[in-house]
């Protein structure tokens, strides 16, 4: 059977939605090869947060969550996708090949593509999401059967987990590069990566959320006081291994449980810094499962319905990340 050539303008609008995918300070550390019938994901070394993320260990989850993103977007076209992660095990920057059938549309496809648009991280305090029981069955479902696992903090450890997050605060109080590193990603010069001062939180109100990363903070009137301190619930993503697949996938299911909580009406913060730290980590395990490797945080809860929708961060232009090799026009 012939391979199945989409379109590159269909491949460059995809990519355009999927790029939204969250990432390490928005440092989107992933480039993509359009080809004659596949396109190809890859980790761009040169968007290594490197005092963050020696390892390259989260910007592979970046990868993984915006590759599900693609295949959502790809999706909501009409095009059913195959997946073969690490092709070319001479190239560990290569992460993926991705293969297409043509597929019918549901309204389900376009749902969750919108949800995608709909997503911002939101630091602020939240409100404690309804129905949580049916919720996070659903989120439970989305990431499946496979490596990667999600647990649900019980309230009876969420101070155990604040002390933990205070703790990876400490530890780095005097790594002048990574303070370094972080005044850069939020930096006011920042138009196309990093983290807008529109996306950051005052002192008052980080004192409100009990487990979050410690970002420069900005002067503002304080918000949501009518939420009090944060209830969100909060979700560990853990797989079995520190291997690549493994990490790439918790990627992938990082995207899924984002969308299904946007569709759900809630608002979500990706949480990271307490898995940075071996020690840190390590108590986060303790917390679940100690036999489990902690790879990402979600906070879930529900933000006032009459906050206004905060402006989307910047991203890169597809041109940055895209580059189109083939051999025809089509």
């Amino acid at each position: 059977m012939p391979a199945t050539q989409v379109r590159s303008e269909v491949i460059v609008d995809a990519l355009q939605v999927a790029c939204r995918a969250p990432s390490l300070h928005n440092s989107q550390p992933w480039r993509w090869v359009a080809t004659d019938h596949t396109v190809e994901l890859f980790a761009d070394p040169a968007r290594l947060v490197r005092s963050t993320d020696a390892t390259g260990r989260e910007s592979l989850i970046g990868c993984g969550a915006v590759l599900d993103h693609f295949r959502v977007a790809m999706a909501a076209t009409g095009w059913d996708t195959t997946v073969t992660r690490f092709p070319d095990h001479a190239d560990p920057l290569h992460l993926a090949t991705i293969e297409f059938t043509a597929a019918t549309v549901s309204d389900e496809h376009r749902r969750r593509a919108d949800a995608i648009l709909l997503r911002r991280t939101d630091r602020l305090p939240l409100a404690a999401p309804p129905d949580w029981d049916r919720l996070a069955a659903s989120l439970d479902h989305s990431v499946g059967a496979g490596p990667v696992r999600v647990d649900v903090i019980a309230d009876e450890l969420r101070g155990p987990l604040a002390e933990a997050s205070q703790f990876a605060d400490a530890l780095r109080l005097y790594d002048s590069a990574y303070h370094i590193e972080l005044a850069w990603w939020t930096a006011d010069f920042v138009s196309s990566d990093g983290i807008p001062h529109s996306s950051l939180i005052s002192a008052a109100e980080s004192d409100r959320v009990e487990v979050g990363r410690t970002f420069p903070v900005v002067a503002q009137p304080e918000r949501r006081s009518e939420v009090g301190d944060d209830r969100s619930a909060i979700l560990v993503l853990s797989t079995e291994d520190d291997t690549g697949d493994s990490v790439i996938r918790c990627g992938e299911a990082l995207s899924a449980v984002l969308l299904d909580a946007t569709m759900a009406g809630m608002a979500t913060c990706t949480l990271t810094h307490v898995t940075e730290v071996p020690t840190v980590r390590d108590l986060v395990a303790s917390l679940i499962d100690p036999h489990a490797i902690p790879q990402v945080l979600v906070r879930v809860g529900l933000a006032p319905a009459l906050d206004a929708t905060p402006p989307p961060t910047p991203r890169r232009p597809v041109g940055h990340v895209l580059q189109i090799h083939r051999g025809e026009t089509c």
